[in-house]
């Protein structure tokens, strides 16, 4: 059964109420120096009264900004735990932050204190910290006590040597509950901007609690599920999902990329949320492996899912689980429904014989998998169709960090195949024409969305909040879609410039095509690697000066621009070279490197996939050159 949270219930409400309910069920297990750990939810209650009466102690309080550079880890969650009891607002980042960008985030954030995961991360940014006028103090999670007369780091064995914990303790812990409401801050999270540098979203208790009442209903999620987490905690998509277990007295297993298959089947968990490049690679994982052990079988096992994803198909299309964006006349839809019946009939004994065959897959999910949830990014349809053909419910969920995040999903609520489902409870959600005017079922246009889930503005950034809402309080999301007769969600494409990779990892295109750009046989560039694995580029070359530097680099030149464009050593030699400038000093990522390069040999014009304004219009230039983007990031 699910569990009821009252209306006007804040996350700490929520958090307090899950360790009183639950107190004697493991809320996460984890591993650490080579053993497994298990915490029970009354011990996540005690390890975050303790931190957070040292916090207090330090002068963190109500609205302090509070940096929490970490990746995965039972520190994270009790670190945040914590934070949320003092009302204090998380800062939260990944520990592969540059540190240019990482000293652009304190200083906007206007962050007071920091905590960081580890010495040797305290070490790699420390040239800048030691800079940082306004940080008062910083902790470190993992390490020996570090604390030194007039310095302001401490480990968190310096702060927490006091671990007892008495009844006042308790009673003023609990009490603070009083101190929040709905419309308190509770974190301050940066994502990727258009103008180079990230914004600052700012999530209020009542965004958070939008999706911590409203979505495990239509998951059916219940004390006795768990999950096996492999999402950054600081990511909102991972982040809702603890929030989620813990109101629910749910149990999160801290997994890695390098353990994960192993945990599924030692774990077996009922529920697992991550994003599509995940099931891209055990999709290819999977299929690799059989054409390795037996190319019969992986042949055999093929036909299975093809059969499957038939059968499938045609008993949608005959249940009107299929969408539909235009009314077809009735005798075309008896036509349809007669044609999947006559299927129906003659893939049943097949479609039995390849559900027992399909269960030993299942079975490397653990046996006990009801739902997987697939966000972050758009699951690309031969996906969805393959996971649903091998037997696993799998919820196709859209979000955004300024929504925390839900935004629509195809849950246990919703039957239509090949969407996002319909928009979450409350949620009003309409397509609109660049010109302002709300289309109709079928019509491609922006979404945009208004509900208490959505964000109150970007902090500090005034010029992105006026760009980010309608005059009547509709948040404009910058991607493209449509509704179907019965209201589901398709999304067809983003105008906005941010490009979420199949990770789920969301990059500035403008940042790193100005950089391309600087190399002087580049006239113009595209950085595109929406949903897929890596990056890559379209290229538009100056041919003059492309030579000299072919010529300059001693590599034999061809004799037509044809040739010189498609000569793949030459692509090579370009690609080496912008990757040369997307380096860590200049605050890149190892995922904003480029996978792949093509030249194009005609210029972008205005009004075809320039704006009058020549800004790039991103959706047409990529629907243009969909199948060399293709071919580019197979």
């Amino acid at each position: 059964m699910v569990a009821v949270i009252t209306p006007q219930a804040t996350l700490y409400d929520t958090l307090l109420a899950g360790c009183e309910n639950y107190a004697e069920h493991s809320a996460f297990i984890y591993r650490a120096a080579g053993s497994e750990f298990q915490v029970s939810y009354a011990k996540l209650f005690e390890d975050a009264l303790i931190l957070a009466k040292a916090f207090a102690s330090h002068k963190i309080g109500k609205g302090s900004k509070v940096m929490l550079l970490s990746d995965n880890r039972y520190g994270w969650i009790v670190t945040d735990f914590a934070l949320i009891s003092l009302g204090a607002i998380s800062v939260p980042r990944g520990s592969d932050t540059p540190t240019c960008e990482l000293e652009y985030i304190l200083e906007h954030a206007d962050c007071e204190f920091l905590v960081i995961e580890t010495e040797a991360l305290l070490k790699a940014h420390s040239p800048i910290l030691k800079k940082m006028k306004k940080l008062r103090s910083v902790f470190v999670i993992e390490g020996g006590k570090t604390h030194r007369w007039f310095d302001n780091v401490y480990s968190y064995n310096d702060i927490l040597d006091n671990r007892n914990i008495t009844p006042t303790d308790r009673e003023e812990f609990i009490a603070r509950r009083y101190a929040l409401n709905l419309d308190d801050t509770f974190t301050l999270i940066y994502t990727s901007g258009t103008t180079g540098n990230p914004k600052g979203v700012i999530l209020t208790h009542r965004n958070i609690m939008y999706n911590v009442r409203t979505l495990p209903e239509i998951i059916a999620l219940k004390e006795t599920d768990s999950f096996v987490s492999i999402l950054p905690s600081w990511h909102i998509f991972e982040r809702a999902c603890e929030y989620l277990a813990l109101s629910q007295g749910c149990c999160t297993v801290y997994s890695s990329i390098k353990t994960f298959a192993a945990d599924l089947e030692t774990y077996k968990p009922t529920l697992v949320a991550t994003v599509p490049r995940l099931w891209e690679s055990m999709y290819t994982k999977i299929n690799q492996t059989l054409e390795k052990q037996n190319p019969r079988k992986a042949r055999m096992f093929k036909k299975l899912v093809a059969i499957s994803a038939t059968y499938r198909f045609h008993r949608r299309r005959l249940k009107n689980q299929q969408p539909r964006f235009h009314k077809l006349n009735p005798l075309v839809i008896a036509g349809h429904k007669l044609a999947s019946l006559s299927m129906l009939v003659t893939l049943f004994l097949p479609y039995r014989f390849a559900q027992k065959k399909l269960a030993a897959v299942q079975a490397r999910f653990g046996g006990r998998l009801r739902m997987a949830i697939s966000g972050g990014g758009s699951l690309p349809a031969y996906l969805d169709e393959w996971i649903d053909a091998i037997g696993i419910r799998i919820v196709n969920a859209y979000g955004m960090t300024e929504c925390a995040p839900a935004i629509a999903g195809r849950a246990l609520n919703c039957e239509v195949f090949g969407t996002l489902g319909p928009p979450t409870k409350g949620t009003e959600l309409r397509i609109v024409a660049e010109d302002g005017r709300i289309l109709a079922a079928g019509e491609e246009g922006e979404i945009e969305v208004r509900g208490e889930q959505v964000f109150p503005g970007y902090y500090q950034d005034d010029t992105e909040n006026h760009n980010a809402f309608t005059t009547d309080g509709f948040f404009r999301t910058g991607d493209l879609g449509k509704l179907t007769l019965s209201g589901e969600l398709v999304i067809t494409g983003r105008s906005k410039e941010i490009i979420v990779l199949a990770s789920g990892e969301n990059i500035d295109p403008s940042r790193i095509e100005s950089t391309i750009t600087q190399l002087p046989f580049v006239t113009d560039a595209v950085l595109v690697g929406q949903d897929k694995k890596g990056l890559g580029a379209l290229i538009i070359p100056d041919m003059e000066r492309l030579r000299e530097f072919i010529a300059d680099k001693a590599e034999q030149l061809t004799e037509t621009k044809d040739q010189l464009l498609a000569d793949q050593k030459v692509l090579d030699r370009v690609k080496a070279e912008i990757n040369t400038l997307l380096n860590a000093k200049k605050g890149f990522k190892p995922f904003e490197k480029l996978q792949n390069i093509h030249f194009l040999d005609t210029e972008f014009t205005a009004g075809e996939e320039l704006t009058n304004t020549l800004k790039k219009k991103r959706h047409i230039i990529e629907t243009k050159y969909r199948e060399i983007i293709s071919k580019l990031l197979k």
